[in-house]
């Protein structure tokens, strides 16, 4: 979500609002105050946008930190039983190679 596009797509939308509204309605002060309503409307759905990506972000970090934990977890139970074979290097693809 680029910045400045989305300033001047939110104006070229409340812009077309308006002319639209003022031809329905007719009334210069209907217009203005339907075209700040939708501006207030736009302006709450771009910050709930904007917090949803921030969580889902968030979400998806967490989830590889405690995937990422887990696994190091996992290698240090390997290296203390030496002679046993580690699944987590049989799971990973090319596991022959390594």
């Amino acid at each position: 979500m680029f910045a400045p596009r989305v300033f001047l797509s939110m104006i070229g939308a409340l812009a077309a609002f308006a002319v639209a509204t003022y031809y329905l309605n007719g009334s210069l002060a209907s217009t203005a105050i339907q075209t700040l309503i939708c501006a207030v409307l736009i302006q709450v759905g771009y910050f709930l946008a904007v917090l949803f990506l921030v969580w889902k972000e968030a979400r998806e970090r967490r989830r590889l930190s405690s995937q990422k934990q887990f696994v190091t977890a996992e290698a240090a139970n390997d290296e203390k039983q030496p002679g046993k074979v580690s699944l987590r290097r049989l799971n990973r693809p090319h596991h022959l190679n390594s």
